[in-house]
């Protein structure tokens, strides 16, 4: 390789260098932009989510008296029969509650709840039983 070939080498390496330095600058501006309007937005939620705050507080994980009442007598059920399993809708039935989907289901969640906190045992699926 000549000087001649080594130099137009060396422009032709420059050359690229360059566009590719150009290529990033203007990602960098895109990306610098896109930040400063992420930002932006992440302050404006801050405020709306403080101005919430302010005229509703939040009660976390609270469970009005109904909703206590309702545990307390699945809990009931289960140490009055303390070897038997229940499914959600037999619990209504021993209960007197209504036996309409939406309430079986949110017993459904209830007796979840109350096996995950040790309260209930689940011997099979759909089924659950005082734990012993």
């Amino acid at each position: 390789m000549n000087v001649i070939e080594l130099l137009a080498d060396l422009q032709a390496q420059h050359d690229k260098a360059t566009a590719r330095a150009r290529e990033l600058r203007d990602q960098m501006q895109h990306l610098s932009a896109a930040l400063t309007e992420t930002e932006a937005r992440l302050a404006s939620l801050v405020t709306a989510r403080k101005v919430i705050a302010e005229l509703a507080p939040v009660q976390e994980d609270f469970e009005g008296p109904e909703t206590n009442s309702v545990y307390q007598a699945i809990v009931n059920a289960f140490n009055q029969h303390p070897d038997q399993e229940f499914r959600a809708r037999e619990l209504h039935e021993l209960l007197g509650m209504p036996t309409d989907e939406a309430s079986v289901n949110i017993t459904r969640s209830r007796l979840g709840r109350l096996t995950r906190q040790g309260f209930l045992t689940q011997p099979g699926r759909g089924r659950y039983q005082k734990r012993t």
